[in-house]
């Protein structure tokens, strides 16, 4: 569904991907892992088109989308939840959902997209008028993947999505990630960098190091290997 040719991005003079490639099969959960500054937030954003890449190619369903703008990209059914949630903090819970839709105008197909997204996150439906920035961190993780949810899209990024979250939250999202793509056949691309849980929900995972892609296997070889073992399953 998604495949990566030798994907190079810099930053002026600081190279942050050097020729990456790597290819996530519809239906799947295909997991991106590595420390801080390997370069994954900088894949799901050249993905994205928020960063246009220096060199390498981005096929999404047979479509080379490598300098497609990022609403033309959401509107072919890609959507990308950020690092640190980014929910519009002065709105409703209700407003940054509707600011998910902001590209349909199929209305009745919004209503039920809605009333899916309060089913998978019944905590927001409880707190449909409180305003997104007082709320928890791991209620506005929920938020964001609704919000992204309400796009209608065939293919998910998400960007470490248990950050700053109390450990019992990241079990639900973590569940809940694994419900949307089971029961609703999206697709994921994950950057989490809790390893163990991240691997544990994924078919297929990628180890990325100093903007290079170091290891790749499944996620089940990945978990036994001693490398992803000491370097970041803490064994």
């Amino acid at each position: 569904m998604l495949e990566i040719k030798n994907l190079s991005v810099s930053y002026g003079a600081i190279s942050a991907l050097h020729g990456i490639s790597l290819e996530v099969k519809k239906g799947d959960i295909v997991t991106l892992i590595g420390g801080n500054g390997a370069g994954k937030t900088t894949t799901l954003r050249t993905i994205s088109g928020l960063v246009r890449p220096r060199s390498g190619e981005i096929i999404y369903e047979g479509q080379n989308i490598t300098r497609t703008p990022p609403h033309k990209i959401v509107a072919a059914g890609l959507a990308h939840v950020p690092e640190g949630r980014m929910v519009f903090a002065n709105l409703t819970v209700a407003e940054n959902l509707a600011m998910g839709a902001y590209l349909r105008t199929d209305k009745e197909e919004i209503a039920r997209e809605l009333d899916y997204v309060y089913s998978i996150f019944p905590r927001l439906k409880e707190r449909i008028k409180q305003q997104a920035g007082t709320m928890s961190g791991g209620e506005q993780q929920m938020l964001a993947i609704g919000r992204a949810l309400m796009s209608k899209p065939k293919f998910l990024m998400l960007d470490e999505p248990s950050l700053g979250i109390a450990p019992l939250l990241v079990k639900t999202i973590f569940e809940k990630i694994v419900e949307i793509n089971r029961k609703h056949g999206i697709t994921i691309l994950l950057v989490e960098q809790n390893a163990n849980l991240a691997l544990e929900i994924s078919k297929y995972g990628y180890v990325l190091e100093t903007g290079k892609i170091i290891l790749q296997n499944d996620s089940k070889s990945l978990r036994q290997d001693p490398k992803v073992k000491s370097a970041y399953l803490g064994g």
